[in-house]
């Protein structure tokens, strides 16, 4: 061996060291901008995390939620969503992350995926009742108003399937289009059972009553329910009602979607 390859064995080991020590430089150095797009390819835009700072491992970013298709139509959260990931595990090919949104989430979650798999930890969070809006009509004509938590149990995703339920509760709503304050209390459960979902509305308590049921699959969705008030609320209440849904008599409309 000349002089010229005995040199180079002699520094090959500082070379790997350099290699790796900057390898990891990079690697605890990533930044949060790198995974902030991902939420919003998952979740198809209804989850966007904006104006990241930090790193991957430990970073926040700013949380815009998209209630309906639109994800340019989002509601912006106030505060931010911190974030920890877990080293080892990537080593393994899975993900491991806690989550908490200051100061709309009362406990941080966990977040576990895999290639073909993840799992999201029970939690809650209080949103703007602009959210709703997104929804398209006729939640953005009556421009709600009042409380709105998201609660949902632990849920399991398996490739395009989903499995958990989510709870939205309504507090104290209110309508622009409505001299009635508040119209009421409202709990809307929404159930998904892998290939397909069900939908179910139900009033805590209020003047005006909701009700209904509905399903959601790949390629039809359809809502079945009603609305109606009480009687010393019936004629304050009357012109909401049109503009809910079809008239079917004593006061009652129903609240059909079928798509």
């Amino acid at each position: 061996m000349n002089r010229g390859g005995r040199r180079l064995l002699a520094a090959l080991p500082w070379l790997v060291i350099a290699l790796v020590s900057c390898g990891v430089t990079l690697l605890v150095m990533m930044p949060a901008a790198w995974i902030t797009p991902q939420f919003a390819k998952a979740t198809q835009g209804h989850v966007n995390l904006i104006e990241p700072s930090g790193s991957v491992w430990h970073g926040s970013a700013t949380l815009v939620l998209a209630a309906g298709r639109d994800a340019g139509a989002g509601t912006l959260l106030p505060g931010r969503v911190q974030w920890q990931t877990a080293f080892w595990p990537l080593l393994t090919g899975r993900l491991s992350m806690r989550m908490q949104q200051v100061p709309a989430m009362p406990e941080a979650i966990a977040v576990a995926a895999a290639p073909h798999s993840a799992t999201i930890s029970a939690g809650e969070i209080a949103v703007p009742a602009a959210l709703l809006a997104g929804l398209g009509a006729p939640f953005n004509t009556l421009d709600l108003q009042g409380a709105v938590r998201l609660g949902w149990t632990p849920w399991r995703l398996l490739g395009s399937r989903a499995y958990g339920q989510l709870v939205i509760t309504l507090t104290d709503m209110s309508s622009r289009v409505s001299p009635v304050k508040p119209l009421g209390s409202y709990r809307v459960a929404f159930q998904s059972e892998g290939d397909h979902s069900t939908i179910d509305l139900s009033t805590l308590r209020g003047p005006l009553m909701l009700s209904g049921h509905g399903t959601v699959a790949a390629d039809s969705t359809s809502f079945h329910g009603q609305a109606s008030a009480s009687p010393e609320a019936r004629n304050n209440l009357a012109g909401l009602l049109n503009l809910l849904g079809r008239p079917t008599g004593d006061g009652t409309v129903a609240l059909d979607y079928v798509r």
